[in-house]
This record gives C-alpha cells, structure tokens and sequence, in this order.
C-alpha cells in the first residue's frame, strides 16, 4: 500500500511485519499469549493513523494519532517481553529492524502531535 503519507505507509508495512511475526511466534515457538498482544497493538497503529486522517477536528486528529503513539509504545513493550522471555533473540536481524522502524515511526507520531497542538492556539 503507498499513499504517499509516510506514517500511513510506515505504520502499515509495519503492521503488516507484525502479522507475519504474529504467525512465526504461534506456529514455530508456540506462544500465543504475548504474541495476540502484540498483534493488537501493532496492527492498531496503522488503523489509529488512517482514522485520524479523516478526523472531525484537529483535537480528534491529535486524539487519534495519540492513541497510535500509545500503541506503538505498547508494542515495543511486547517485543521487549518476547526478547526478554527467549522467544525472540534482539540479536536477530529481523528484530532489530522491527525495533528501528518502531522508533521511527514513534518520532514521527511524536512530531505530528506536537506540531498541531501548537497550531491549536
């Protein structure tokens, strides 16, 4: 998907990341607890986001891309508590990518909301 909106696009790769790695952790390391957790925060940012694009005001838009943020600190949250319980290793390639774009995309949230809470005034 490519909207031309890097947050719409960056949360929605990886929301999609997220659902393959949902998939890895249930069928290879059998955990199904940590990992439907970390599916509904992570695949909720992007869903968050898109709502916020056709947000009734800026305070609902603020509100929107806030409960992203909330999401998406959620789910390093869960990605700290997969490492931390070995079911993913934060050594792995794929992890540490995931863990860079989730910054990312926290930055980018963070930025977003401070710039248009400032335009509220």
């Amino acid at each position: 998907m490519k909207s031309g909106n890097e947050i719409v696009d960056l949360s929605f790769l990886f929301a999609v990341r997220i659902v393959n790695l949902y998939k890895y952790l249930k069928n290879e390391q059998k955990e199904y607890v940590l990992s439907k957790q970390l599916l509904r925060a992570g695949t909720s940012i992007g869903a968050n986001i898109t709502e916020a694009q056709d947000a009734q005001s800026k305070k609902d838009f603020i509100s929107k891309l806030s409960i992203s943020l909330k999401e998406a600190k959620e789910s390093k949250y869960w990605i700290a508590l997969l490492i931390e319980t070995d079911y993913l290793s934060k050594n792995d390639k794929h992890v540490q990518s995931l863990l860079t774009e989730l910054e990312s995309i926290i930055k980018i949230l963070n930025s977003i909301i401070i710039s248009t809470k400032s335009t509220l005034s």
